[in-house]
């Protein structure tokens, strides 16, 4: 797991390699809270369009204040370790903001992915992945898969 997290301040130098050695970069973000066929769906599709998957995950405080107070239901250690021991995650790596743009800056990734509920219009970081020549993937949602429907689901 160590060698997959990977913190701000090494983040630069393993980009640089991985430009160096002229492979792919894609990059996706998201909460994932309670991890479902869905995220694992969007994770191995999102693998498949490079050579190495960045994965932005939102820390404590981020998802507090994106989905509210009761969340997030895992915790940070035990969302990245569970994202770690996913085979098609080569890296992590967790970011305060409620959005990933700082870290998209500075990956430069070639593909930026999201899951299918998200328009293009909506993507942070989309039109600066395309200036920078890279490509915005919507990769289409399993059905019948959210957190949040886990979660009402708990809760009755």
């Amino acid at each position: 797991m160590k060698n997959k997290l990977v913190t701000l301040n090494n983040l630069s130098d393993l980009v640089s390699d991985l430009k160096l050695r002229k492979l792919d970069v894609v990059f996706t973000n998201g909460c994932f809270d309670i991890i479902h066929p869905g995220h694992i769906h969007i994770l191995e599709e999102a693998k498949s369009y490079g050579d190495v998957l960045i994965v932005g995950l939102n820390s404590n405080r981020s998802v507090k204040n994106l989905k509210g107070e009761s969340r997030p239901i895992n915790s940070e250690s035990d969302r990245i370790k569970i994202l770690c021991s996913i085979k098609h995650v080569d890296h992590v790596i967790v970011f305060d903001e409620d959005t990933p743009i700082e870290l998209i800056e500075l990956i430069k990734p070639n593909f930026l992915v999201k899951g299918g509920d998200y328009n293009k219009s909506e993507i942070v970081g989309a039109d600066l992945v395309e200036k920078n020549g890279g490509s915005v993937i919507i990769i289409d949602l399993l059905g019948g898969y959210s957190t949040s429907s886990i979660i009402d689901r708990l809760e009755k």
